[in-house]
Parts: C-alpha cells; sequence; structure tokens
C-alpha cells in the first residue's frame, strides 16, 4: 500500500516536472519569438538611420556621404567594365535671387523640382546627390563618353524650362562642370575636377557645360599662387590707387574723382585689377580690398581739401562689389570713415553695377536705404552692359548713371552708333538720372555727346589715372582749360 501511494506521488512529482518544463518551453520561445520582434526591429530602425544618414532630407536625394561611396563603386567598376566613371556637378545660376525675393519656402520648392528633373534624366545605375545649398551631383558609372556628355546636356535643358512657385514663374539654370576619370581615378580628384569645371562654365557665361581638362588645373594653382600673394599685398603695402576726373561736359568743371585700385607686384609690376578682383571675389577678398579702398580715398580726399581747397569741391567715387554690399559692418563703417577724416556724406558716391542692382534682395535694399539716409550718392556702373531697360531704370536707388565705354568706340564712324547712344541717353534722362559716359579720348567725342544731352563725361581727353601727388597738378591743368 505505501509502495503503491509512494508511485502515486512520484507520478504526480514527475507530471509537475513536465508541466512546468512545458511552460518553461512556451516562456522560452515566446522571450525566443520577442528577442527576434526585437532585433528585427532594431535593425529596420537601424537601416532607417543609416539610409537618413546617406539622404538629404529636403529632396530625398543621396547626400554627399552616399555620394562619396557611389564614387568609389563607380570607380572599382570601371576596373572590369573598362568604362570609365565620370562625375556632374551642377550649381544653380542665380538661386540666390529666388531666396531674397521669393523667400527660402520658394527656393526649397525649386530645389526639389530641380531634384526630380535631375532624377528623369539619369539612368538606373547613376546617382543623383544634392551637396547642399544649390549645388549638385551626378556618379555616372559604367558609361561611355558620349553618353556621360549626353546625360550632361539632357541636365542642362530640363533646367532650362521655367518653374512654376505659387503664382510667380522662375528659372532654376544650370552651370555644370563634368570630369570623365580612368579606372583607378582617385575619388577626390573626380570630384575636384568637376567642380573646377563648373566654375569654369560660370566663367563662360553660365548655363553652360563644361568638361574638365588639365589646363583648368593649371588655371586654378594659378589662381591659388595670386590669392596667396594678394593677401600678402594687402598687408605689404603693395596696393595703391589712381584717380581719373570726371567732368561737365559743357563747362570743363572737375565734378568727381574715381579711384581706381592698382596693384604694385614686386615681381610683374603694376597689376590692372580685371587681372585680380575676380579672384579676390571669389576668396572672399573683396571685403578686405574695399575697405582699404573706402580708408584710403577718403583719407585722400581729406589731404586735398587741406592742401587746396579750391580745387576740390568734388565727390569721390568708389566701386562697390555685391560682396560688399552683404557687409554688416558696411553702413556704419562708411559713417565712421567720413567722420574721421571730417568728409561730407554727400561728397561720397558708389559705383554698383547695373547686374548687382538687378540682382538685390531685401538686405541689399536695407543698405541702399541706409546709405541714403545718410547722404551717399549711388551711381549705377557699366550701364549697357547688362538689362538697360527702362521699367528697372526708376526703380534703382541711384542718381547718375554711367554708360560703359563700350558703348562709343564706333561712335565716329558710324551712324547708327550715334542713334543707339542718343536713345540711351535719352533714356537715362527719362528716368530722372542723370549720365556720365566713360572712355572718351576725343574732343570730336566730348562735342558729339554734350549735343545729345550728355552732362558729364570720363576719360583719358580729360586725363589719365593718376598717383595722389600729380592729381592737384591735373586739375589745375583742367581748370585752365575751361
Amino acid at each position: 500500500m505505501e509502495t503503491s501511494e509512494r508511485r502515486d506521488d512520484i507520478d504526480a512529482v514527475i507530471t509537475g516536472v513536465n508541466l512546468l518544463a512545458e511552460e518553461l518551453d512556451h516562456i522560452y520561445s515566446d522571450l525566443e519569438r520577442r528577442v527576434a520582434d526585437r532585433t528585427a526591429m532594431l535593425g529596420r530602425a537601424q537601416a532607417e538611420l543609416e539610409q537618413m544618414a546617406k539622404t538629404d532630407a529636403l529632396t530625398g536625394l543621396a547626400n554627399r556621404t552616399l555620394l562619396n561611396e557611389r564614387i568609389q563603386e563607380a570607380i572599382l567598376a570601371s576596373a572590369d567594365s573598362g568604362k570609365a566613371p565620370a562625375v556632374l556637378v551642377l550649381d544653380l545660376d542665380s538661386f540666390k535671387a529666388i531666396n531674397d525675393t521669393l523667400g527660402h519656402g520658394a527656393g526649397d520648392a525649386v530645389l526639389v523640382e530641380v531634384a526630380k528633373r535631375l532624377r528623369s534624366v539619369v539612368r538606373a545605375a547613376d546617382t543623383v546627390a544634392r551637396l547642399g545649398g544649390d549645388e549638385f551631383a551626378i556618379v555616372i558609372t559604367e558609361a561611355t563618353e558620349e553618353e556621360i556628355l549626353q546625360i550632361a546636356h539632357r541636365a542642362s535643358e530640363q533646367l532650362q524650362d521655367s518653374v512654376r512657385v505659387g503664382t510667380e514663374t522662375v528659372w532654376a539654370m544650370a552651370s555644370i562642370g563634368v570630369c570623365i576619370g580612368t579606372p583607378g581615378y582617385p575619388a577626390e580628384a573626380l570630384m575636384r575636377d568637376a567642380d573646377i569645371a563648373m566654375y569654369q562654365a560660370k566663367e563662360q557665361g553660365r548655363n553652360n557645360v563644361q568638361l574638365f581638362h588639365p589646363d583648368m588645373l593649371d588655371a586654378v594653382r594659378e589662381r591659388s599662387r595670386i590669392t596667396a600673394e594678394l593677401r600678402s599685398a594687402v598687408a605689404g603695402g603693395e596696393l595703391a590707387l589712381r584717380y581719373q576726373p570726371v567732368v561737365e561736359l559743357a563747362s570743363g568743371r572737375v565734378i568727381g574723382i574715381e579711384a581706381l585700385l592698382r596693384w604694385h607686384h614686386p615681381v610683374r609690376g603694376i597689376i590692372m585689377p580685371d587681372s585680380f578682383i575676380r579672384i579676390a571675389e571669389e576668396t572672399g577678398l573683396i571685403l578686405e580690398l574695399g575697405r582699404w579702398v573706402l580708408h584710403e580715398g577718403v583719407a585722400q580726399m581729406r589731404r586735398w581739401s587741406e592742401t587746396a581747397p579750391d580745387l576740390t569741391d568734388f565727390r569721390l567715387h568708389i566701386n562697390l562689389s555685391a560682396a560688399e554690399l552683404l557687409r554688416s559692418d558696411l553702413l556704419e563703417d562708411i559713417r565712421d570713415t567720413l567722420d574721421r577724416h571730417h568728409v561730407a556724406p554727400r561728397r561720397l558716391v558708389l559705383e554698383i553695377t547695373e547686374t548687382v542692382l538687378m540682382s538685390r534682395g531685401t538686405a541689399e535694399e536695407q543698405v541702399f536705404s541706409g546709405l541714403r539716409d545718410l547722404g551717399v550718392g549711388l551711381q549705377i556702373d557699366d550701364f549697357g552692359t547688362g538689362y538697360s531697360s527702362i521699367s528697372y531704370l526708376r526703380s534703382l536707388p541711384a542718381d547718375t548713371v554711367k554708360v560703359d565705354q563700350s558703348l562709343i568706340q564706333d561712335m565716329g564712324s558710324d551712324p547708327q552708333q550715334l542713334k543707339f547712344i542718343a536713345a540711351i541717353l535719352q533714356l537715362i534722362s527719362s528716368a530722372g538720372l542723370k549720365a556720365i559716359v566713360e572712355g572718351i579720348e576725343t574732343a570730336e567725342q566730348a562735342i558729339q555727346l554734350q549735343a545729345m544731352g550728355c552732362l558729364y563725361g570720363q576719360g583719358y581727353y580729360y586725363g589719365y589715372p593718376l598717383p595722389p601727388e600729380k592729381v592737384l597738378d591735373q586739375l589745375r591743368g583742367l581748370a585752365q582749360r575751361r
């Protein structure tokens, strides 16, 4: 009896242990499932994070990180296929004007549309990326040179169509640089050289495609050398100003004098601004150069006024670049400089090109308003080389217009050109502005321009740009000619 009861107890224990084991199996299976689900979830999250880390949030395109990976893959693939990898770099022309005039929301909408259009011109194996701002890139893998250039030109054509943003129509055309590598071509070199070609496209007038050539790299190295030397020139006292008079055509009276920058290079001699101003603008050195010209020019005005007050009732003309207009301290610097040298604001005129004035945004408008309040004059420079329409002339914050010298070069031999100049001068007068024609070299030109109603002139006929110590003698000579 006891044995039977003990056996029953043992069976009950075994049954309980089996039930417990089954329960543990269920618990373990559930844990395994949960762990597997959690692992899968973490995997998906990790994949999403990696995707986000390699994707541009605005456009959904690849970002710079993924772009670099795809370039490396294209280079490796080219070793097997023998077809060159290629990189296209695209920079939208005048995109800043869209942001400034319509706002960043409109700018973002344009970028999204550009991304869509670029996707439409590439093949499935290619990668479109946004590098940041308004700059994009395309990686092309396993294609012939002809196919690569076809994609580049299709992209250019796609971007020439207007973009509708709300009720506004804008354009987002691009300068495109193309670099076609060879198997083993370094990834960083592909990007660098495509970027160089893109800047060459901008220099060629924008909205075009340029294929990289090694000569372009030589030009970049030359610019780098000039940039380094120009930095030293500012600190080393190699900069100088030359001054050229602006006269009233009817009387010959000097009403202004323009400060013109020169670089006295220790080896190459005097370098004209055309050889270094663009480089200064690209590198930001133009801000330092602009400060120097302002301070030196205004200081010289004060020195002349103290030396010969009877000869110096004129205005100082200084050129101002687009970058300088965005200097946060520009107005304060101008005010302080004029106050320090006791020069009245009305005696300073800032010359700004018509292309800069046309693309002005809210920030520039605030600067123009501040200059008007200060009493500083504004002049449109290089008129006739850009838009030249009466509708925009009437809206610009200027009081004088300088007509570009290229417009009067054939005036003496081409009757049609005479009519054209007369129409330009009438256009300026109709807008309530006064005209200065530059590049006058003969008495005949001066007489013809005066007969057409031009008030002021500048050029070699009245005087060459001279160093400050020779200016007063030049002014005395002009006074004797009156």
